[in-house]
């Protein structure tokens, strides 16, 4: 598990403005232990970080689900408290891979808003390469997903050249579709196969129904703790040639 290093330097205001909500939403998932207390600053002022516009975002997506306050509480309870802003990023991730399509339609202002800062046309670059915005014939008007929005904001300032996240963008793609495509494969031959021949048993019937509900989200949890694995294996590989 990792721990953040980012210094708390938003006001409740721009937490509200990042995370697309109001800050009375703020104050009242603050008294229901949802988020953390600020961090107390000179003259009393609190101050926010992006654990907590995590936290936001985790929340957004459970909502998405139509997951009720008292489940979404009893969820965010199980999660340890020190949670980086990263992993709590990797847990929205998984969330919104079932969750359905949530993408809308932003001016640039709002972007900026979001954005918590005025994006360039660099950054709308970046952004779209990224999948976070996709222009549409409307001027100034995007199609936004709000998830990935927030994430790829917080690359922007990461040294990564554009070239780069467009290819880093296309291997990803092609080995997901690989693995999608042999997953689907398994599946249709070792599960859906024996099934067709045993339909008329009800058991059986309910039993497939209960796995290929459960079956994304596990798969999904399977593939990102993998790929988070190899990474490190590889970049750990990597900087010890370098040395």
């Amino acid at each position: 598990m990792t721990t953040d290093t980012e210094e708390p330097t938003l006001t409740v205001d721009e937490l509200a403005a990042r995370a697309g909500v109001t800050v009375r939403t703020i104050r009242f998932y603050g008294t229901r232990g949802l988020l953390p207390p600020p961090h107390i600053g000179p003259r009393r002022v609190g101050r926010y970080d992006q654990g907590h516009l995590s936290r936001l975002a985790l929340i957004e997506e459970l909502q998405h689900q139509g997951m009720t306050l008292a489940a979404i509480e009893r969820y965010m309870e199980q999660l340890p408290p020190d949670l980086s802003a990263h992993d709590l990023a990797i847990h929205r991730a998984l969330v919104a891979t079932w969750a359905p399509d949530a993408a809308e339609d932003a001016s640039r202002a709002e972007l900026d808003r979001r954005a918590g800062r005025t994006l360039s046309d660099e950054d709308l670059d970046r952004l779209a390469a990224m999948d976070a915005i996709a222009r549409t014939d409307a001027p100034d008007t995007f199609r936004v997903d709000p998830g990935l929005l927030r994430l790829g904001v917080q690359l922007l300032d990461v040294p990564i050249a554009h070239e780069t996240i467009l290819a880093s963008r296309t291997v990803l793609l092609e080995h997901a579709r690989s693995a999608a495509h042999e997953l689907a494969g398994l599946f249709r031959d070792q599960v859906w196969a024996p099934y067709r021949e045993r339909e008329s048993d009800p058991r059986h019937v309910q039993a497939m129904k209960s796995l290929s509900a459960h079956m994304q989200p596990l798969v999904v949890q399977a593939l990102v703790t993998a790929f988070q694995r190899s990474l490190r294996d590889e970049l750990r590989a990597e900087f010890d040639t370098q040395r």
